[in-house]
């Protein structure tokens, strides 16, 4: 029955003016099939109950594990202004993460707020700091979360396109300094666990080969890539090229750190959607359930070729609409979400699955 789905999958999904890369071996397995579940513990708070696919309620971690999510990716923030992203409350999840036999992968942001391309804003406590305490900040901060919740992977920030802990680190105005602030991230993983696998973080398909080769001084284990059609392009032939290029450029496995699509342009709240309409989507994948699980039995099968890539990690998997105690405004991930919009897991689920 595998081989019979995956044949029928890609004679339905091989035609279209951006032909899907076809991989013919499937013989092989995925290291990381992982999920963004940042916000598990809020959701969770505000009494949303989850079911698997057939409607059943489902305690969702195990549900996770049992369709073949083996990893489970979780957001740090320095200060936060509420529980949520905080040190003490990533560091119980992730002990339930682990004792459910499950593999964790810590982003600190390196800030109290949301990092990415566009935004790195060094903690208020670090903002005063001259640039060789701000090192011997990062070294010991980095440290202390690594002994506190022992990752299995860790990224030295998220989205770093532009650098970390601007202005100090500023890649493009202060390079050298940017390179100073990773190496101790770095250091400091290897010295508390040698075996935790650190990457680095780049949203994004514009020329990220030329960004892994300029941070070649960094001692870290996977590059990894942001890949939004929204934003990012959606040609999925150029994709797979520039994964080849980072690879054989740089000498490194890739993997896709985030990745995400619609089941629907429709809402559940009025709470405005990021994605919302066809010209943001791929024209030969709907913005439908079937389309949803299309786009990622696509990225999945780029984890196949020639075993250059090393896995994916759904983004918001999570993210439902619902509005509880902690939260007034709803989702602007909702309609991305793994789960439809009366919390049942979608067909989406089949990517997860060991092969």
């Amino acid at each position: 029955m595998k081989y019979l789905y995956i044949f029928s999958f890609i004679f339905i999904f091989s035609c279209g003016k951006d032909d899907p890369i076809i991989i013919d071996d499937f013989e092989g397995s995925v290291p990381i099939r992982a999920v963004d579940l940042s916000d598990f513990p809020k959701i969770n708070n505000a009494g949303i109950i989850f079911k698997d696919e057939n409607g059943d309620t489902a305690d969702l971690i195990s549900m996770l594990k049992e369709k073949g999510v083996n990893t489970v990716r979780l957001r740090l923030w320095h200060t936060p202004s509420t529980v949520h992203s905080s040190l003490e409350e990533v560091t119980t999840f992730a002990s339930q993460l682990h004792d459910a036999g499950l593999q964790v992968w810590l982003t600190p942001h390196f800030s109290d707020t949301w990092a990415d391309p566009g935004k790195q804003i060094t903690p208020a406590a670090w903002q005063q700091a001259n640039f060789s305490v701000l090192k011997d900040s990062v070294y010991r901060y980095t440290k202390k979360i690594m002994k506190a919740i022992a990752p299995d992977f860790i990224q030295i920030g998220n989205e770093i396109n532009a650098g970390i802990l601007l202005p100090m680190g500023n890649k493009n105005s202060n390079n050298a300094q940017f390179l100073a602030l990773l190496s101790e991230g770095s250091k400091a993983v290897r010295e508390v666990n040698p075996n935790t696998q650190i990457i680095i973080h780049y949203a994004g398909m514009n020329n990220p080969a030329s960004y892994f080769s300029s941070i070649s001084i960094i001692d870290y284990d996977i590059a990894g890539l942001s890949y939004y059609p929204i934003w990012h392009g959606k040609e999925l032939n150029s994709v797979q090229n520039t994964i080849e290029w980072v690879i054989n450029s740089v000498g490194k496995p890739v993997v896709i750190a985030e990745t995400a699509y619609p089941f629907t342009l429709g809402w559940n709240d009025w709470t405005n959607n990021i994605l919302g309409s066809t010209d943001q989507i791929i024209p030969d994948y709907p913005a439908s359930p079937e389309g949803q699980l299309a786009f990622m039995m696509q990225i999945r099968n780029m984890a196949y070729y020639n075993n250059q890539l090393l896995g994916f990690c759904y983004w918001g998997a999570e993210l439902v609409a619902f509005d509880g105690p902690e939260s007034k405004n709803g989702s602007v991930w909702e309609n991305q979400a793994i789960f439809d919009f009366n919390y049942q897991l979608l067909p989406v689920n089949e990517a997860f699955r060991p092969i």
